[in-house]
């Protein structure tokens, strides 16, 4: 199971974003800095926009699904019960899994933007992905909320899971780190040979680098273990 990014190009006025690599199976954490086409390149992997030159080949990926920023985005249904349902999951399991049991019958406008966020996030995460790809998906929530995040993550049986982020706190354990800088997004290598190349390496993990400690994944916890 993979995705090849073959030699891709895509440009709209002074945009451009060029990529050619390789997403296999596992954890792919995807950084860069505001408007660098994080966002463009997790449209090309799953299809919504086409690139002008190269292409993007899926083997062996039956199923996948686009996590957008905002929650809203995704809401279908009149009631969290109804949105939980059209997910194909269970609606009691899933309620309870995001802290919203007592708010199963209420309409998910009702709900924060946190709230709805979890809720979005347990009902993905219900099911088993070929292809998982979240862009910013630690937006709204709470450090705790994070966490929880992080778990389902590091728990979860997506065959591929691309995490496109500027979360620099509260990270899950990874396989795969890319950058997305000056129009070009490129793996630097899987963890943990890939951490020492990382500039956007969030502090402290740049601190234990300087110090000359070499964790074994990016997680402040792994840092904590190096040090």
């Amino acid at each position: 199971m993979q995705v090849a990014l073959e030699e891709i190009a895509f440009s709209r006025r002074a945009f451009t974003l060029a990529c050619s690599g390789v997403f296999e199976e596992g954890i792919h954490l995807v950084t860069g800095r505001v408007g660098s086409g994080k966002t463009t390149l997790a449209l090309l992997l799953t299809g919504l926009l086409q690139p002008d030159a190269g292409s993007v080949r899926r083997e062996g990926v039956g199923t996948m699904t686009l996590s957008f920023q905002n929650p809203e985005y995704h809401v279908t249904e009149a009631t969290v019960r109804a949105e939980i349902a059209s997910y194909g999951a269970d609606p009691d399991a899933v309620a309870g899994r995001c802290g919203l049991a007592d708010r199963v019958d209420d309409d998910p406008f009702h709900l924060s933007r946190g709230e709805l966020k979890r809720l979005h996030l347990a009902c993905l995460f219900a099911r088993a992905w070929d292809l998982l790809i979240l862009d910013e998906p630690f937006s709204s929530l709470d450090c705790v909320q994070k966490r929880h995040l992080c778990r389902w993550l590091e728990e979860g049986d997506a065959g591929i899971t691309v995490i496109f982020t500027h979360e620099r706190q509260v990270l899950p354990r990874v396989d795969y780190i890319w950058e997305v800088a000056d129009g070009r997004a490129a793996c630097l290598g899987p963890v943990p040979g890939a951490i020492g190349r990382w500039r956007y390496a969030p502090p402290y993990l740049k601190r234990a680098l300087e110090e000359g400690r070499r964790p074994a994944n990016i997680r402040f916890e792994d840092v904590r273990e190096a040090r």
